[in-house]
């Protein structure tokens, strides 16, 4: 590979001597030979800073150094504050070849735009839903100034995977490829990632009609050091009113302690903890008379805070902490930070391997730190806290990791109703008529919504057409109508997700706070908030509403998950750690212990507790007035049997993947598992229709009540996986009716 460069347009070459490289690396290597050859896709999966960006575009901008016109490179990213750090990193190279390159998103200035309008050329960095807007807005443009279209190039392609926004994209893309005379010709695309799971099946997630080969390029060579630590905290049970010190000041102190004087990320999972540590240690700061260095960053704040914390960290001037949720996730440069910080369980591996990319500065290791609290256990203490699942939850992560190497795949299953809805009307906005057979071939046959079968095409075909957002001419063809033409003119209609509903919570006539509805809430459900438990009584979609009740139980757990929807890999893993008693890593013939005296502490009051219940063994645990269900599965899978639970007469819920029947007796919850293993128990469509709250994603209020049932049942409920468990389960009782529950079911 050592002369892979000499393919390279001369100008390139000349560039990367100028940057001072002593050679490319090996996934820029590998991918020299496919990129030129513009006949495969393209799959580059990569650690964050490993050069994938340069891995495409060293190749691509040589392909198309000799256009003079049109458009040759489509650069896709899901962040508008990534394309601008594209627009500055391309600057030299497109420079020295006197290339174009134009971002094009809502904050771009007009005067590029209408540069690149007059005379189409380069390469055009853009978002998702801008792209949409041009093909509605103005598709002979498109159809012009991307004829000798060459390259599309998805950047943080895992952001895409498996969610209404990366559908979006696949249907624009062949949306494009339509409107280009390009079906039959395909244009090569390019995914760049640094976290995908079952990496031979993303092709499929990269274009689903498989018009094209795709060559996967990984990078063998990445021996980035790191550096993890699992650090424990302990919650008092009781807090001495003289110095009130809980387990979140601990954590801040010594967030305070690790990150004063240098840069770092601390990820708190959710808006309100990364606001309230951002507080506590801008007080601390105060309180020493020193310069606040700690800043939050999430999608609340206002675009300028934002934007300049970006800013802060990139220039490196002054030490700076961001305190933040997603958003600083992905490949946004903000340079090279000293350490990630974990506060609380990731809710995916895939995300924190993500995090992890942002840390170790000009060589060095990259350093994670994970700071977990866990409450003080008492008599009161529920089976979830005993366990230690929140810290469990992380070690299991960790492992899969580090160990394994292994991220969360894409979920094909999904049928993405509120994106076909969109796009159905996109298509009668960019194209003004089309026949509805057309439209499924161009959408589902052809297109990424193959999941979706023609009789429920049609049903939201018919729907659509009673709600006037489409009407059918007397010629047949499909136009859009009065509420479609509303929706469709107002620049809101570009983007298909949101984000999700606040229901507020009101037990009695008192308001208790809002609740976003981004996870199964049924009727007849346990739920913790205010970390009280509630009982569901009732839900109103129109008022946005949830009532409860207080509900009789022991002390909730303090972990309730993530609200993500955790995979069943981590809970096997979880389970496997408490069975060998043993969560270390082993590396070469030794192993690697990476808790502190603290959260090794807590790791032992697990195991003890485990034991004692015999939980290797047992799949029920009795304790106090509640039954306890292990499955060691994903949320999908519990989700489906606490479902059928409630539609069952019982009170359940699941907190961090254990299933906690309320007032129900062990042998009463036996009697119905077995039963339910017995009988044929309602597919996913039928479970969702007992949902009352199924409206979550953007276009769902418009969908009729059977469709977002399929849908939803798709996304929430795994009822194969339900009933395998249920059957291992009525096997092991019936083989051994004294002893139990063996270990058979466990996992």
């Amino acid at each position: 590979m050592r002369n892979e460069h000499e393919k390279l347009d001369i100008r390139v070459q000349r560039w990367i001597f100028q940057q001072g490289w002593p050679s490319l690396r090996e996934i820029q290597c590998l991918a020299i030979e496919p990129i030129l050859s513009a006949n495969t896709d393209v799959l580059i999966s990569a650690s964050t800073a490993a050069g994938k960006t340069e891995a495409f575009f060293l190749p691509a901008i040589s392909a198309i150094s000799a256009q003079e016109n049109g458009v040759g490179i489509l650069y896709i990213s899901p962040l508008k504050a990534l394309i601008n750090d594209q627009d500055r990193r391309l600057e030299s190279l497109s420079d020295l070849l006197n290339m174009p390159v134009t971002p094009w998103h809502g904050d771009s200035p007009q005067s590029r735009k209408n540069k690149l309008k007059a005379s189409p050329a380069g390469i055009v960095l853009i978002t998702p839903e801008s792209l949409e807007s041009l093909l509605i807005r103005d598709a002979s443009w498109v159809k012009s100034a991307f004829s000798s279209l060459k390259y599309i190039v998805i950047d943080e392609f895992h952001a895409f995977l498996s969610s209404e926004r990366g559908h979006h994209l696949l249907s624009l893309l062949h949306r494009l490829e339509h409107l280009l005379g390009r079906l039959k010709t395909p244009i090569p695309r390019v995914a760049l990632s640094a976290t995908l799971g079952e990496l031979d099946k993303v092709p499929l997630s990269l274009r689903p009609n498989q018009s094209l080969p795709c060559r996967i390029i990984r990078d063998s060579s990445s021996t980035s050091t790191l550096k993890v630590q699992i650090k424990g905290y302990l919650n008092p049970a009781l807090l001495d009113p003289e110095m009130p010190v809980d387990a979140e000041y601990q954590i801040c102190q010594d967030l305070f302690k690790f990150c004063r004087g240098s840069n770092h990320l601390v990820f708190a999972n959710s808006r309100s903890r990364t606001e309230s540590i951002a507080a506590t240690l801008s007080d601390l700061c105060d309180q020493l008379s020193v310069p606040n260095e700690f800043f939050p960053h999430h999608g609340s704040l206002s675009k300028e805070l934002r934007e300049s914390l970006e800013k802060r960290l990139q220039q490196e001037q002054y030490p700076t902490t961001a305190l933040c949720t997603m958003t600083l996730e992905l490949g946004i440069d903000i340079g090279k930070v000293n350490s990630v910080v974990q506060v609380t369980a990731p809710h995916s591996v895939s995300s924190l391997r993500q995090r992890m990319g942002r840390a170790g500065r000009r060589g060095g290791p990259s350093i994670l730190r994970m700071l977990i609290a866990e409450d003080e256990l008492t008599k009161d203490s529920s089976v979830i806290d005993n366990l230690r699942l929140e810290l469990i939850q992380s070690f299991a992560m960790i492992r899969l990791l580090i160990s394994s190497k292994w991220y969360e795949p894409a979920d094909t299953s999904l049928h993405h109703f509120s994106t076909l809805l969109h796009q159905i009307l996109a298509v009668l906005a960019q194209w003004g008529g089309i026949r509805a057979d057309q439209l499924f071939n161009l959408l589902c046959k052809e297109g990424p919504f193959q999941h979706i079968a023609v009789e429920d095409y049609k049903a939201v075909l018919l729907h659509m057409g009673s709600t006037e957002l489409i009407t059918q001419l007397g010629s047949g063809e499909l136009v859009l109508g009065v509420l479609g033409e509303r929706i469709t003119s107002h620049y809101s209609f570009y983007a298909v997700f949101k984000t999700p509903e606040e229901f507020r919570i009101i037990s009695g006539t008192k308001t208790l706070g809002t609740l976003p509805i981004d996870s199964l809430v049924l009727v007849g459900q346990h739920i913790i908030f205010g970390g009280k438990r509630w009982i569901v009584k009732d839900i109103d979609s129109d008022k946005k509403t949830i009532y409860v009740e207080h509900a009789k139980g022991g002390k909730p757990p303090k972990f309730g998950g993530s609200g993500m929807s955790v995979h069943d890999v981590v809970r096997q893993e979880m389970f496997q750690i408490l069975c060998e008693g043993d969560y270390r890593i082993s590396v070469a013939d030794q192993k690697i212990d990476f808790a502190d005296a603290n959260a090794r502490a807590l790791f032992q009051e697990s195991m003890a507790f485990f034991r004692k219940t015999n939980l290797t063994h047992n799949v029920l645990l009795q304790h106090g007035n509640s039954t306890y269900i292990f499955t060691w599965l994903g949320d999908k899978t519990v989700n489906t049997i606490a479902a059928l639970l409630i539609m069952h007469g019982y009170e359940a819920g699941a907190y961090a993947g254990v299933i906690e029947v309320s007032k129900a007796s062990l042998s009463d919850v036996t009697a119905t598992l077995h039963s339910l293993a017995s009988t044929d128990i309602p597919n996913a469509t039928e479970l969702a229709r007992s949902v009352l709250e199924k409206r979550v994603d953007k276009f769902d209020e418009f969908l009729p009540e059977e469709i977002l049932s399929t849908g939803y049942g798709t996304k929430a409920f795994n009822i194969n996986k339900a009933k395998n468990w249920l059957e291992r389960f009525s096997t092991s009782i019936t083989h051994s009716p004294k002893e139990g529950l063996n270990n058979s079911v466990s996992g």
